[in-house]
Parts: C-alpha cells; structure tokens; sequence
C-alpha cells in the first residue's frame, strides 16, 4: 500500500476514536525531522484551548514579554527585529491571542487570555507499511528515542511483524500492525515512556568518519514540545481535493474528508497525486471536488472551528503598523 495513503487511513481511524491527530509536523531543532502522524493527548486546560482560536498560535507570541494585564509597548515585548515582531503581533491580532489599543499614536498589546496547559503528551507515529523495504527505518528511530521530544514513538505497519523486526528497533518503541483498508490496528508492543521532561540528544550531521550531536536542554525541548502541539492543532491530516474529474469524498472508519480517486482507485492528495488531476475536459478545467475538510475534523475530533474567542479588541483599531 501507499504510504500516504497507509497514513491518511490511520489518521482518519485515531480521529474516529476521538482523538486530535496531525500529520507531517518538524520535529526537529534543525528542522531536519518530519514525524509521519501525531497524536495530541489532551491536557487539563484543553476546553481553554479550544475557545482562543482554530489557528496555531505563533510560537514566538506565547514567549513574548506580553500578558493579560495592562497593555504594553509591542516593541518593547520582543527580542526580536522590529519586522519580525511586526508580524508576529499581527498574526496574534489576527487568530485572537493579542488584543491591541491605541495611545498617543502607539500601539500597546496584551493576550487576550492566559496560554493554557492544554496539552498532557504527543504521541509520534512513523508509518512504514512495508517493512520488506525499511529504507533507513532503525536509524531514525534511534534518533527519535534519543531526542525524546515526542512521549512515546510508534512504529504502524501492514506487515506481518515478527521477532526479527522487534529485534532490529529500539526497545522503546511501539509496534502497530495496522490495516491499510480500514485503519484498524493491533498493538504488538507497546511503547515505552521517553524522558521528556530532561535533555535530549540530536543528530545535527552525519558523515562517514563522525555523527555530530548537539545536547538539548529541558527547557528548549519544552519550547519544541509545544510548537508540535500547536500546529498539529492547527493544521490536522486532511489535505485539499485535487482538481480531478474522478476524485469523490471517502470515509475510512465513518470519518470522511478523505479524497479517493475513482479512476486510479486509491487515496490521492498533493504528495501523491492521480495521473488525471488537473486535467481538462472540454474547453474548462474541472474544479476541486468542493468539501468541506474543516466541517468534517469539527465534526469529529477535539478540535473546535469556531470557538467563542477571547477577543476584546475595539472596533477601528485593527490596522496600526
């Protein structure tokens, strides 16, 4: 089976279990790490996290010297260039984290609300339907356990897996048989617990005669922790409907916004799409099937799309830089 295919059947499964699932996030200081599938675990202030907005929170807005109380200067509350602070105020106005007011022609920000401790854990999943070819499979998976940024890791596969694939991986990671068709998963072995609260170890560079690692601490892997969760809460796994005359809207496990090609018989989306997308027929080129994918993840995950808000921001005060 497809891996992207193999992935997108197993998100639909876990969201189908309630669960808040993404896809394809960095996981990595360096950026040299993409986790296939995450799963968010809800935290104790989950409902608070879910009334501020459908949208990631910059990352760079929830550090910032800016809290609930009286308002501040925005320069004043980052150490960052001014163009960069610029924009990231903008787009914390924008998803509803800062609200912003005008004084003597200076804009002061401050939250709208206190960030909340919504998330209680990530759990990262590498899918590998076909274990007969594995590529470099042992190896991340080593670099993944080392690191820890994640609190457990998984291996899913739709391959018979047997003591000899167990053998080949670290203890500490998970095993997932899992049915391409209909998502449905064994657990062969469960996940150990990884140390996410103390420093890690990342591969920065790897060569034949030297691995260059880099020590990273407590409080950066945090950092890196809640950047994950923010964007698998915002981004989730669906991806857009390709322009195909043959594509219609699927469901795996009754959770549907999955694009299936009728033609091609198979799950397509932008990395691995059908031979026919974007064809034409006729003299017009044949729109997207129109699906509402944010309808559906509302539908049936934890994920809120159109959450109250926390906003108190005075109408007229909305463009100022």
């Amino acid at each position: 089976m497809r891996e992207f295919a193999f992935e997108m059947t197993l998100c639909a499964r876990l969201e189908g279990e309630g669960r808040l699932v993404s896809r394809q996030l960095g996981a990595g200081t360096r950026g040299r790490r993409v986790l296939d599938t995450v799963v968010v675990r809800p935290g104790p202030e989950f409902a608070a996290r879910t009334r501020i907005t459908p949208e990631r929170i910059p990352d760079a807005a929830i550090d910032a010297d800016v809290g609930t109380g009286r308002a501040r200067y925005w320069k004043d509350c980052f150490d960052a260039h001014p163009d960069r602070a610029r924009g990231v105020v903008e787009r914390a106005c924008e998803v509803g984290f800062f609200e912003r007011e005008r004084r003597s022609g200076r804009t002061y920000v401050r939250q709208t609300v206190r960030y909340p401790d919504w998330f209680a854990g990530l759990v990262g999943i590498e899918n590998k339907p076909d274990l007969g070819r594995p590529g470099d499979l042992e190896t991340q998976l080593r670099k993944d356990v080392s690191l820890a940024v994640v609190d457990e890791i998984v291996l899913a596969t739709e391959s018979h897996v047997t003591r000899a694939h167990l053998n080949r991986i670290p203890e500490a990671v998970g095993v997932w048989r899992v049915d391409g068709a209909t998502g449905a998963y064994e657990v062969v072995r469960e996940p150990t617990p990884l140390p996410v609260r103390g420093a890690g170890v990342e591969v920065v560079e790897e060569r034949t005669a030297e691995t260059r690692i880099r020590v990273v601490g407590a409080s950066e892997k945090a950092r890196l922790r809640r950047r994950i969760a923010e964007r698998a809460y915002g981004k989730g796994w669906r991806v857009p409907f390709p322009a195909c005359p043959h594509v219609e809207e699927r469901a795996v496990a009754g959770v549907g916004g999955i694009p299936f090609c009728t033609r091609e018989e198979r799950i397509v989306g932008p990395s691995d799409p059908c031979a026919c997308a974007g064809a034409e027929t006729g003299d017009d080129e044949v729109p997207a099937v129109d699906v509402d994918t944010d309808a559906r993840r509302d539908e049936h995950s934890p994920w809120v799309r159109e959450p109250a808000g926390a906003r108190r921001e005075q109408a007229g005060l909305d463009r100022f830089l």
